[in-house]
């Protein structure tokens, strides 16, 4: 198996996770390839003689390079490494060197346990849905695998977004915007405005209001073959889009979005000794009594 490797070059121990990661493939004889970028952020942070012996490919070229694609980072590096496997349908592993890592679940002290695991086959993957954007007959993106946002660029307004799900209308919601997210999303932005977390594998898209401007406003859930369309017909700035945190300006209204599940899934690596439910349990301190705590300080 040939690995790739990406990273978050503002991570502080990137480095020292990275040189690991290459001296425990080079000991085991699995090829590796190196993201360019990370490569050149690397030169003189780590052995040179470790560097020298590993492959450097472009962002473009790097997924069809490897049979597995490992992320060293956060969430937000997952999701930029997603984007750049795009259609090319290789796994994606994620390696926590973030503050919360949902989507990048191992932690650096189990890297070594992981990486054994992986050589030996003992892994399963998870299979993500994402979604694409359409402005007409525009594709604005090949797969958002947390989100897409539909609100005003700098501005305090609010906007009224006309919402479609399979050509029945829903309702105009008034607000900062509308979060449009995947299962995997519903722990990400939705998740901070109030949505419920739905467990990944689940066949839905969320609509989430954003700061809706009445009380009766909330998440709606649909499944996920639904074709919803967003409509701004009047705002007092420009519209803009974000893809996973990415955002694009639209322009001025009047604005016609259509959302809808993207043909490429995300493969996702999972270790076969952890599931969701304990990822929420840890990640979200389910279960722990922090009064404790708060009566000694």
């Amino acid at each position: 198996m040939r690995f790739g490797i990406t990273g978050n070059m503002e991570k502080e121990d990137l480095p020292f996770i990275v040189e690991r990661l290459l001296e425990r493939f080079q000991a085991e004889q699995a090829p590796c390839v190196l993201h360019d970028v990370l490569a050149a952020a690397l030169k003189n942070k780590i052995n040179p003689l470790v560097l020298k012996k590993v492959s450097i490919a472009a962002e473009n070229k790097l997924p069809s390079l490897c049979d597995m694609l490992i992320s060293v980072g956060g969430d937000g590096t997952m999701l930029r490494t997603a984007r750049m496997i795009g259609s090319h349908h290789i796994p994606l592993l994620g390696v926590n060197l973030g503050s919360l890592g949902f989507l990048a679940e191992v932690p650096v002290e189990e890297l070594d346990m992981c990486v054994t695991e992986v050589l030996q086959g003992k892994y399963r993957l998870e299979e993500r849905m994402t979604l694409q954007a359409s402005l007409g007959n525009t594709l604005l993106n090949d797969a958002a695998l947390n989100d897409i946002v539909l609100a005003l660029s700098n501005s305090s307004r609010m906007v009224s977004i006309k919402t479609f799900v399979n050509d029945e209308y829903l309702s105009t919601f008034r607000g900062d915007g509308l979060i449009i997210a995947t299962p995997t999303g519903s722990t990400a932005y939705a998740l901070s405005n109030g949505g419920p977390i739905v467990t990944p594998t689940t066949h839905s898209i969320l609509l989430s209001p954003i700061c809706p401007h009445t009380l009766t406003a909330r998440t709606v859930i649909v499944p996920d073959d639904s074709v919803i369309r967003l409509r701004v017909e009047s705002a007092y700035n420009n519209v803009y889009l974000a893809v996973d945190g990415q955002p694009e300006k639209l322009g001025k209204p009047p604005v016609e979005l259509t959302i809808r599940k993207a043909p490429s899934p995300v493969q996702l690596v999972k270790r076969l000794n952890t599931n969701f439910y304990d990822v929420l349990r840890r990640k979200l301190n389910w279960g722990k009594d922090g009064r404790a705590t708060e009566l000694h300080h």
